[in-house]
């Protein structure tokens, strides 16, 4: 009898453990962790909870002094106490920057985490990473990729990456009260409406023209003269099929815009449809590198049109170029670490011209379709 007792309190035993093992499992499912890369896609309840809040306050201790953000942080990783008496050190730094999705993402972020929780530290960062982009901003409406002292071709006016685009759809939600953004004060909402005027005035006076025709943009213009600059050793000055679509994109999403922004958006689309390149198809060829694989371009009749990043201004050609410096004209020309390490070729353009062109053009150019029938 004894032992049929005492099997039973182990059973029983067992149960409670699987239970509470099982509850702790439950509690752990409850947590929604996410990613940085999709902090802005939650749906609306996650920004008042604990894991939102939680990033939020990291977004908080990696601003830096100046407002502004460093690029390639992970902001959502859980930190020590170590890790953030590290960061607070580096407050100071001089490396906000506004490429690769860095100070506007988090500007949104705390917007729509301040909007969801109420919590006054959270406006208070966003305000402040919001006067960061009006300080950086130049007199004539460009961004640089970096601020403070910026220096080298991070001075230039930068489309690269998305930085002016990112500074100025942030600033015209700001602007036009979309939601998460009435709270902002009647102050910063005119501030942001000229920031974002004199953004499009820049963005327009950089559109690189050749035999007088407007054409598109290049990744960076010269912070004075809106003339087309280089940036990394293989980054040459040319017209750019893959900045430019956000360029146009955005522009795209101005409500009655006026003749110079039509004929902008016009243009652009012109070009890319005339430098659109047919009958070649991009692979990846494994081999025996460190990648696994190599790109290759292989002629293909099904293939659909293709775009290079970068074009020679004047001619149109699509160029590519190695750690060397030098220009060549076929990717293959490349070494393979540069080849396999960057992206030459996109299809991004396509439903640029596919879906968003028409829908805009019979909206606001309804007696001029610059597409090919």
């Amino acid at each position: 009898m004894k032992k049929t007792v005492s099997w039973m309190v182990m059973g029983l035993l067992c149960l409670f453990i699987a239970a509470a093992a099982f509850g702790a499992q439950g509690v752990k499912r409850q947590v929604k962790v996410i990613s940085w890369s999709r902090c802005l896609s939650q749906r609306g309840e996650f920004y008042s909870g604990d894991e939102a809040i939680r990033i939020a306050d990291n977004v908080l201790l990696y601003q830096r002094d100046s407002g502004g953000w460093a690029k390639g942080i992970d902001m959502a990783r859980v930190l020590s106490e170590d890790d953030k008496a590290r960061i607070r050190g580096s407050k100071n730094r001089g490396d906000s920057i506004l490429d690769n999705g860095a100070t506007h993402t988090q500007i949104r972020y705390l917007a729509k985490v301040y909007s969801a929780s109420r919590l006054e530290r959270f406006k208070q960062g966003f305000v402040k990473g919001v006067d960061y982009l009006f300080e950086a901003q130049y007199d004539n409406g460009g961004w640089p990729q970096r601020y403070p002292n910026p220096s080298g071709y991070s001075r230039h006016i930068t489309f690269n990456d998305g930085a002016m685009i990112g500074a100025m759809s942030v600033l015209r939600d700001i602007a036009e009260k979309k939601d998460g953004y009435t709270f902002v004060d009647e102050d910063r909402r005119r501030k942001a409406k000229e920031a974002v005027r004199e953004g499009i005035e820049c963005t327009l006076k950089c559109q690189i023209v050749v035999d007088g025709k407007l054409t598109a943009w290049c990744q960076q213009h010269d912070e004075k003269t809106f003339e087309p600059r280089p940036a990394r050793t293989y980054e040459k000055i040319s017209i750019c099929g893959g900045e430019s679509i956000g360029i146009v994109k955005f522009l795209m999403s101005v409500d009655n815009p006026n003749k110079e922004i039509i004929d902008s958006i016009q243009s652009a689309v012109a070009w890319f449809d005339r430098v659109k390149l047919t009958g070649i198809r991009q692979i990846n060829k494994p081999d025996q590198s460190e990648r696994g694989y190599d790109k290759v371009i292989i002629e293909d009749a099904t293939a659909p049109p293709i775009w290079a990043r970068f074009y020679e201004i004047g001619t149109n050609r699509p160029i590519f170029c190695g750690r060397d410096g030098k220009i060549k004209y076929t990717m293959a020309e490349i070494e393979h670490e540069r080849r396999t390490g960057y992206s030459w070729y996109g299809y991004g353009p396509a439903e640029l011209l596919a879906r968003d062109y028409p829908t805009w053009q019979k909206k606001w150019a309804p007696k001029k379709n610059v597409l090919k029938n």
